[in-house]
């Protein structure tokens, strides 16, 4: 095993969970997540010899397999498992239900938008740093945030009037 390879290994040892993570959150799907961090990998790894900063060129693949695994044609195929219900056990810690309901909130917000979120404040990556992952200019980056934050906060605003309004039924039919 040569130089190289051990410091990739070494690479993707340190960084996997938290790459899978990244594409998660952007994609909002385990398997597109895994698929799009293993095609990120695949390339990162033929070109690692003339990689300067594996780091950022890791994230900006992530970030954009995972969002062209969602636009793909068969994603938007309803597979008959999403018909039945998942049946489990509700966690009943408050911060596992409050990450739960900004997630599935994110899921609803553009493609664009989201990986914008991801970037800047997942990732935690600078307005100038999100710009070059994303190939967009840093107003581009800085209207997509603003839009994205709008829209998760109101996203998250009509979910906590829903949830208000149930328990307010479920008061009164009690």
């Amino acid at each position: 095993m040569d130089q190289g390879e051990e410091e990739f290994r070494q690479f993707v040892s340190a960084r996997l969970n938290a790459l899978r993570g990244l594409a998660y959150l952007t994609c909002g799907d385990w398997q597109a997540a895994d698929d799009a961090v293993a095609q990120s990998l695949t390339k990162l790894y033929s070109r690692w010899d003339r990689v300067t900063s594996p780091e950022r060129y890791a994230t900006r693949m992530v970030v954009r397999a995972a969002i062209d695994q969602v636009r793909r044609p068969w994603r938007r195929e309803i597979s008959s498992g999403g018909l039945f219900p998942d049946v489990g056990e509700p966690d009943p810690s408050d911060s596992l239900t409050e990450r739960m309901r900004v997630r599935a909130a994110l899921r609803q917000v553009p493609a664009g938008q989201r990986a914008v979120l991801v970037l800047r404040f997942y990732a935690d990556l600078s307005v100038e740093d999100t710009a070059e992952a994303l190939g967009l200019r840093t107003g581009t980056v800085k209207s997509q945030s603003a839009r994205g934050l709008a829209t998760l906060r109101q996203l998250l605003a009509a979910d906590d009037i829903a949830l208000t309004d149930a328990l307010k039924e479920g008061a009164r039919d009690a």
